[in-house]
C-alpha cells in the first residue's frame, strides 16, 4: 500500500487506532506510519508478527497493547500508555467493530450487550479518555468508524445498524461538547470494503455484482479508499470539519 497524499502535519503526531492489527485497521495503521505519525494501537489477538513487519518497511515500531476493547479499564489504560509512550494523542481512530451477520429472532440480552460493548460502548469512552490528551496537545481530531449499513436499512445485523446510528448521533453530541477545546469529532462511514475477511464470509460473485450496481462509481472499494479519507480527517487539512458523516462507499448512499 503506497501512500497517495502526503499531510505534512500528521509527521511525528500521537495516532491511536483501535483494532489496527488486522483488516483495515492495519492498513489504518500502515498508513499513519507512512506519513511519519508515531502510531500506538490497540488489538484483541496477538499483533507481535505486524508490528515485526512495519518495523521492518519504516524502521520504526508501532506500540502494540494487547487488549479487549469491551473491557474499557483496559482501553483507558492503554490510552494513557500510548500518550506516556508518544506523547498527548493528536488522533483517536475508533475502527474496532463486529459485524457478524444475526437474526432478530436470534438475538438475546447477552448477545446485544456484547454487540453494543464493541460496536458503541467503546467508541465512547474512548472518546472520554483521550479527551484530556487531545486538551493538552491543543486540539485533535477523533474519527469514529460507523457504516452505510445503516442508511441502507439492510438486514440481517439489527444490532451492528442499531450502533452504527448511535455512533452518528453520538459523533454529532461530541463534536459540539468538545469543539471548544479545538477537537474535531467525525464519523467515516465506508461501504463495501473488500477485505480478506469481506472476501473469504460474504463475497460471492453474485453479491459483488449486485452491490457494484448500486455504486455510481463501479469500481469496488479498497482499505487505501478508506485510510485516505482518514488521514484527511485526522489532518489539518480538515481543520474545520467537525460533526459530519463523511460517506466513502462509491456512491451507494446520499447524505444531506
Amino acid at each position: 500500500m503506497e501512500r497517495s497524499a502526503t499531510f505534512h502535519d500528521l509527521n511525528g503526531k500521537s495516532v491511536f487506532i483501535t483494532g489496527g492489527g488486522s483488516g483495515i485497521g492495519a492498513s489504518l495503521t500502515k498508513g499513519f506510519m507512512e506519513q511519519g505519525a508515531k502510531v500506538a494501537f490497540v488489538q484483541r489477538s496477538d499483533s507481535t508478527k505486524f508490528c515485526d513487519e512495519l518495523e521492518e518497511k519504516y524502521g520504526r515500531r508501532p506500540l502494540f497493547i494487547r487488549c479487549d476493547v469491551t473491557d474499557v479499564g483496559a482501553l483507558k489504560s492503554a490510552i494513557t500508555q500510548a500518550g506516556e509512550a508518544h506523547g498527548p494523542i493528536s488522533t483517536l481512530v475508533n475502527n474496532a467493530a463486529n459485524d457478524i451477520r444475526h437474526t432478530a429472532a436470534d438475538v438475546t440480552e447477552e448477545f446485544w450487550d456484547q454487540s453494543q460493548a464493541i460496536n458503541l460502548k467503546a467508541y465512547f469512552f474512548a472518546c472520554q479518555a483521550v479527551m484530556p490528551n487531545m486538551i493538552s496537545a491543543g486540539g485533535g481530531s477523533i474519527i469514529n468508524f460507523s457504516s452505510i449499513s445503516y442508511m441502507m436499512g439492510n438486514a440481517g445485523y439489527p444490532s451492528y445498524t442499531a450502533a452504527n446510528a448511535g455512533i452518528t448521533g453520538m459523533t454529532r453530541s461530541l463534536a459540539r461538547e468538545f469543539g471548544p477545546d479545538r477537537i474535531r469529532v467525525n464519523a467515516l462511514a465506508p461501504g463495501w470494503v473488500l477485505t480478506e475477511k469481506q472476501m473469504d464470509l460474504w463475497a460471492s460473485p453474485e453479491a459483488l455484482a449486485a452491490h457494484l450496481d448500486r455504486q455510481c462509481l463501479k469500481d469496488h472499494l479498497s482499505p487505501r479508499d478508506i485510510v485516505d479519507s482518514a488521514l484527511f480527517l485526522a489532518s489539518n487539512a480538515s481543520r474545520m470539519m467537525t460533526g459530519q458523516a463523511v460517506v466513502v462507499d462509491g456512491g451507494v448512499v446520499t447524505t444531506g
